[in-house]
């Protein structure tokens, strides 16, 4: 929720969002280590150097899943589903739930 809050502008957040929760394997998840990160990962706006990094996932597309350290909490992860992956097939949705999104985050 922090990666989203920080890179969307507070007019373009919709109210009703949702949270999908995924099942898959483990041998489908590509960890990602800070190290392996352009340089300026964490610079706000993304520089295109990110971008370049994600592209090259879903074009090489070794893994459906990439597991990549969060540049706003350390010690959390995000996950990226690559659908252009043969082994997209081992992902599964498990659940989604609604979630109304309180801009009190956002204007704090």
């Amino acid at each position: 929720m922090l990666e989203y809050t920080v890179n969307i502008n507070i007019d373009e957040i919709p109210r009703a969002l949702s949270f999908t929760t995924f099942e898959m394997l483990s041998t489908d998840i590509q960890l990602i280590e800070e190290a392996d990160l352009p340089g300026n990962w964490k610079q706000a706006p993304a520089p295109p150097e990110t971008k370049d990094f994600g592209s090259r996932f879903f074009w090489y597309a070794e893994y459906p899943v990439l597991k990549i350290p969060s540049s706003i909490i350390p010690a959390e992860f995000n996950y990226i589903i690559n659908p252009l992956h043969a082994g997209i097939k081992n992902v599964s949705i498990i659940d989604v739930s609604d979630f109304v999104y309180d801009i009190r985050i956002k204007t704090v």
